[in-house]
C-alpha cells in the first residue's frame, strides 16, 4: 500500500488489522475501482483510498442506519475521514440496497467488507446474508474479488452476543454463493480463545479473525 499522509490517530488500528498486508493478499492496487462494504466509520474507506490511488475508485457504502449508530459516530467519523477532499477518490453511497447504488453491474474490480458479515449471519439469517453476497457478486467484474474479515467464533458459544460468525457454519453458504475461496491466516490470534465479546477491553482489536478472498469465475 502506498505512503500517504495518514493521522496517527487514523492509522492506531493498522497493527492489529494489518491493511497492507490484506490489501496485498487481495490483490488490489494502482488504479482499479472497489468499494469498501457496510464502511461504517471508512477505516478500509481510507486504505483502500491509498491503495487505488489517484487513478482508482472507492465507492463508501453504508446503510443509512449503519451512520446513525452510537449518536450518528459513524457518519461523525466518515465525514471526517473525508473532509476538505482529503480523499479525492471517494464517493459515498448510503444505501442498504447494493443494486440501488448506482453502481454498474461488473464494474468493480475487488470489495472488501470488514467486521459485518457476523452481523447479518447472526441477526438476519443466512438468506440475508446469502443475499448479501448474490449483490456484491453481481456489482463486481468476472474474475473480481470480495474480501471478507470477520472475528472466529467457536461453534458452542453464542456467537450473536459475542458477534463473532461460526465460520465452519457459514461456509457451506460461501460455497454455495459460487465464488472461488482462498484464505489466509495473516490475522490469527492464538491468544484468543473466541469466548469473550469482541468489544471486552482485553481483547478488542486483536481479535482471532478469518480473512476470505472471494473470487467470481472469469465465466458464468
Amino acid at each position: 500500500m502506498p505512503a500517504a499522509p495518514r493521522a496517527p490517530a487514523r492509522g492506531a488500528r493498522d497493527a492489529g488489522r494489518r491493511p497492507a498486508e490484506v490489501v496485498a493478499f487481495l490483490g488490489i492496487g494502482s488504479g482499479m475501482t472497489v468499494m469498501d462494504l457496510i464502511a461504517a466509520g471508512g477505516y478500509y474507506t481510507e486504505v483502500l483510498s491509498l491503495a487505488v490511488g489517484p487513478t482508482g475508485k472507492v465507492y463508501s457504502q453504508n446503510p443509512p442506519r449503519v451512520l446513525q449508530f452510537r449518536d450518528g459516530a459513524n457518519e461523525k467519523a466518515l465525514s471526517a475521514r473525508l473532509a476538505d477532499g482529503r480523499l479525492a477518490n471517494v464517493e459515498r453511497v448510503n444505501e442498504q440496497d447494493l443494486g440501488a447504488t448506482g453502481v454498474a453491474p461488473g464494474s468493480l474490480d475487488a470489495a472488501i467488507t470488514a467486521l459485518n458479515f457476523h452481523d447479518l449471519y447472526n441477526g438476519q439469517g443466512p438468506e440475508a446474508a446469502a443475499g448479501f453476497l448474490v449483490g456484491i457478486r453481481a456489482l463486481l467484474k468476472p474474475g473480481g474479488v470480495l474480501g471478507l474479515v470477520d472475528h472466529y467464533g467457536d461453534p458452542a458459544q453464542d456467537n450473536a452476543s459475542l458477534h463473532r460468525l461460526d465460520v465452519a457454519a457459514a461456509m457451506p453458504l460461501l460455497e454455495a454463493s459460487g465464488f472461488g475461496i482462498a484464505s489466509s491466516d495473516v490475522l490469527r490470534n492464538g491468544e484468543d480463545d473466541h469466548t469473550m465479546r469482541v468489544f471486552d477491553p482485553a481483547i478488542r482489536g486483536k481479535t482471532d479473525r478469518v480473512l476470505y478472498k472471494l473470487t467470481k469465475p472469469t465465466e458464468e
